[in-house]
């Protein structure tokens, strides 16, 4: 349907580990073009002569929309578009489009398994066999750290669209009961609570929500306090919404049962980040890989497809700009 068009993929590595099957992809274009990874200086030279760019976290700004008059449609590959300068994208005619919803299931499987894994304290009981506890144990089990049951508990939820939703069915299938935070800066609805009082009724908080100016630190020293002394906190969707320094100080302070976060402020951390000092108790972090499923990375490559094609119908699907 596409083939007189050229696409270039900018960082393709930062999606496709090996395992993904391009075959449909390339059947789009004249061409296809892959890059593991493109240098601010390359990005220009790379897309002259194509018609789409295809980019992860790549950055296309202005000056290369002004050096690239043969773009027609820029394909993001993710939700997130702060890497395109969409006002350069309109002014020069590009239709951007991203893609939407492919890693739900992924994500709130991760969420699950983190806030089971505190629960359970894994990584404690995982330690302390490696270490060799557990052989010097007086009886036939170890017990060391509490573990808690996720039935008849209350989760509070804030953000509940399709991830959020997705979150609420699998913590209901294991007895827990939900509640709907309301998020700062929305307008109040009936079914959703204030802050000020979910807090101290949930046992367990997962954040579902994206981040903005009403959003960041959304999650602060004051906000942590409001909750129950053994409650935990679990945060996949966007560094920022809680302060890190406040978190860490909380659970070194013993009143959180646990926290559990899949971001940080800034990614990769490489100046440091206060959640990942080595003394911090009942904290697990992991490297914003909630998302990254064979299978939502390959519902990316198929929105592309359908991204592309819809562009060529003359009815874009995804834009956003």
């Amino acid at each position: 349907m596409s083939s007189q068009y050229k696409a270039v993929f900018l960082d393709h590595t930062s999606l496709d580990l090996g395992d993904l099957d391009f075959t449909a992809l390339r059947e789009n274009f004249s061409e296809l073009e892959l890059h593991s990874s493109s240098s601010p200086q390359q990005i220009k030279e790379r897309l002259q002569g194509a018609q789409v760019a295809i980019t992860n976290k790549t950055v296309i700004d202005a000056e290369t929309f002004a050096a690239c008059p043969g773009l027609k449609l820029v394909l993001i590959t993710a939700t997130g578009t702060n890497n395109v300068d969409l006002v350069a994208a309109r002014e020069h005619g590009v239709v951007v489009s991203n893609c939407q919803g492919y890693g739900t299931p992924s994500v709130a499987q991760h969420t699950l398994t983190l806030l089971l894994a505190l629960a359970t304290r894994l990584p404690d009981y995982q330690n302390a066999v490696q270490q060799g506890r557990w052989q010097q144990a007086k009886q036939f089990c170890l017990l060391d750290f509490p573990i808690v049951e996720l039935e008849g508990k209350t989760l509070g939820l804030l953000g509940h669209g399709e991830l959020g939703g997705a979150v609420a069915k699998l913590a209901e299938a294991f007895g827990m009961r939900v509640l709907l935070g309301q998020i700062p800066g929305r307008p109040a609805r009936p079914d959703r609570v204030p802050l000020s009082e979910l807090l101290p009724q949930v046992d367990a908080l997962t954040l579902h929500c994206p981040l903005n100016e009403h959003t960041r630190d959304m999650i602060g020293a004051h906000e942590l306090s409001l909750l129950k002394p053994h409650a935990f906190v679990i945060n996949t969707a966007r560094g920022g919404l809680i302060n890190e320094q406040a978190l860490a100080d909380a659970l070194r302070n013993g009143h959180l049962g646990g926290a559990a976060t899949d971001v940080l402020t800034v990614e990769p951390p490489v100046d440091g980040n206060p959640l990942l000092a080595g003394d911090i108790p009942r904290l697990i972090v992991t490297p914003h890989n909630a998302w990254g499923s064979r299978e939502a990375r390959q519902r990316i490559v198929g929105q592309l497809i359908e991204n592309t094609q819809a562009y060529v119908a003359g009815t874009p699907r995804r834009v956003v700009s």
